[in-house]
């Protein structure tokens, strides 16, 4: 993806890149902050007028429907929904940053019922690769048993592809 052209990211953004990182996309929101989509990570901004930065790698779902972005963090963390008035190129370059963090997306069957997606993405910003288990509705990602299956079919997974 190439550099920023466009509205500069808002000064406090720009204080909180960490080394390397670069602007890709700015887009002005609803509330009169702004998204910033960077070479590693999503800036949104947060009801208290600061904002809180996503790495790539810590994204697990993010879609772009009728002007909003939705962005779904792994590991059940939180949801970030955010009213673009000028989404620019935001919306292709969170894709495109999401999907190349992908080293690994596998649907499988747990022993006592149900399935458990295992994703592993790679960090743009170290190149280690981070697991995230997400189980099936009505499955308690808390449950030491499940925890422990999920945990074997990882391993076996992570020996195959060699990650």
């Amino acid at each position: 993806m190439r550099l920023l052209r466009g509205p500069r990211p808002p000064a406090a953004v720009r204080e909180s890149f960490v080394r390397g990182e670069r602007a890709l996309a700015v887009a002005p929101t609803r509330g009169g902050s702004h998204v910033v989509a960077t070479s590693l990570a999503l800036h949104v901004p947060t009801a208290e007028g600061g904002f809180t930065r996503v790495p790539w790698e810590n994204v697990d779902q993010a879609s772009w429907k009728d002007g909003w972005l939705h962005v779904q963090e792994t590991g059940g963390g939180p949801e970030h929904h955010v009213r673009l008035t000028e989404p620019g190129s935001v919306p292709e370059a969170v894709r495109e940053r999401v999907t190349a963090t992908i080293a690994v997306n596998h649907q499988a069957k747990l022993p006592g019922g149900g399935s458990v997606r295992i994703a592993g993405r790679r960090s743009p910003a170290d190149g280690a690769v981070r697991w995230s288990f997400v189980f099936d509705a009505g499955l308690d990602p808390a449950d030491p048993g499940l925890r422990a299956q999920a945990e074997q079919i990882l391993e076996d997974l992570r020996r195959q592809t060699g990650l």
